[in-house]
Order: C-alpha cells, then structure tokens, then sequence
C-alpha cells in the first residue's frame, strides 16, 4: 500500500516504514507535527539501552509480542499484546523483548497536556465518534 496522502491526513502501514529490527519514524512517514511518535521492531531477547527524557512524557502500546519493562526502582512489568504503559519523563526506563519471536510496540511522546474535547461533527451531522452497539 506505502504511505498515502490525501488532503489533512496521512495513512500508511509501519511495514511500509522499514524492514528489520529497528526504529520505524511514524512521525516522519505521516508528518505527525503534535507529537513524537515511532514503532519499534524488537528481536527475540534483545533489550533496550536504559534512558530518561527531560520533558517528554511517553506512553508505549505492544502491537505484538511481550515487552518486559523495567523501571529506574527496580519494578519491572510484562506487556502483552494491547498492553500500555505511561513513562514520566525523568522515570529511567528499559525495554526488553521476552517472546520468542519480534515484538513490536509504538511509543508516542510529548508535553504540555491534553488539548481537550475538541471535536466537532460536520455540518448536519450530529454525532462525533463510533456508532453506539446494538
């Protein structure tokens, strides 16, 4: 498929952003400008160096595989898949990939807060959101 954009939107498959282990630059594929974001492609038993951020709060999703995460106390927590975690900036953090085969997880970054409820529907239009379920 590769990146496709329209007008206001960008779309593409982090397959698309590279091949291998490694970093896949979301933020720059789709021009992401709000924020930092970025899949990574982790081996089997391959970990992350330990780091720290000075204003970036960051939140980790695992797309696929386990991702053990260890913290700056000493705490360490297993990810499955749909997992998520919330890292402050200062929190010394590292990844570590307990499958047998790739874990991949997104990391999106930033600062300052959340906007807010911002959205609005088109004119016409009353609903925002999904279709509620029957």
């Amino acid at each position: 498929m590769g990146i496709v954009n329209g007008e206001g939107y960008a779309v593409g498959n982090i397959d698309d952003m590279g091949d291998g282990p490694g970093f896949r630059k979301i933020r720059r594929a789709l021009d992401v400008t709000a924020f930092g974001v970025n899949a990574v492609v982790l081996p089997a038993g391959v970990e992350s160096g330990r780091h720290w951020h000075d204003e970036q709060e960051e939140v980790y999703f695992v797309h696929r595989g386990r991702l053990e995460m260890e913290f700056g106390d000493g705490s360490t927590h297993v990810l499955e898949e749909g997992g998520l975690a919330r890292v402050d900036p200062s929190t010394v953090r590292r990844m570590r990939n307990v499958s047998d085969g790739d874990t991949v997880y997104v990391c999106f970054g930033g600062k300052d807060g959340y906007v807010g409820r911002d959205a609005h529907a088109p004119e016409g239009e009353s609903r925002v959101g999904p279709a509620p379920t029957t």
